[in-house]
């Protein structure tokens, strides 16, 4: 469990650096340049998704509360919302203009969706400390940019295309989750 607290630690600490941590971010990219910063970054987030991974599969689930049976398919239908809208990210669509940061509610509709269909302790660290993460993010971001500035209507084709994308991404992940978690969907 250590293994997959640090992991899950080091993912905040890294990305909560451009938010909170704006004075080290820029003395690291001073000190290293923006590429090396980067580079930096991107293999603190690799370890720490090694960290995660090894963390969760060595870790004995215990279980912690018994999720109704119900709730899996509404926890589905949450799990594919957020893919879509964590497809809808960085790109103008209509979606957008409803959701400010959608690649991090999609995370917290995944985080969430995973909490109402796991209950042991493994999952409740994991799904508990990235929807936090990213409820923290939201805030923060949102507190950093100001008042919302909604994008431009674009065309219904970018939202079709985000609809498409995340209904691929959920198909993908439900066919590769025993590989990916460890753990066959039921």
């Amino acid at each position: 469990m250590l293994l997959l607290i640090l992991g899950i630690l080091l993912w905040m600490g890294m990305h909560f650096l451009p938010t909170l941590g704006t004075n080290a971010r820029q003395a690291l990219i001073d000190k290293v340049g923006l590429n090396g910063y980067k580079g930096i970054f991107s293999l603190a987030l690799l370890a720490a998704i090694g960290l995660i991974i090894i963390g969760w599969r060595s870790t004995v689930p215990v279980s912690v509360y018994l999720p109704p049976a119900e709730l899996r398919s509404v926890a589905m239908l949450i799990t594919v919302l957020g893919f879509i809208l964590m497809a809808a990210s960085g790109r103008p669509t209509r979606i957008g203009r409803i959701v400010r940061h959608p690649q991090l509610t999609g995370l917290l509709l995944w985080s969430l969706a995973h909490l109402l269909a796991n209950g042991d302790s493994r999952s409740l660290v994991l799904f508990s400390g990235f929807a936090l993460w990213s409820l923290a993010e939201i805030v923060l971001i949102s507190k950093r940019e100001g008042p919302w500035q909604k994008p431009e209507t674009p065309a219904w084709s970018a939202d079709i295309m985000a609809v498409v994308i995340g209904l691929v991404m959920a198909v993908a992940l439900v066919w590769a989750h025993p590989w990916i978690a460890g753990v066959p969907l039921r």
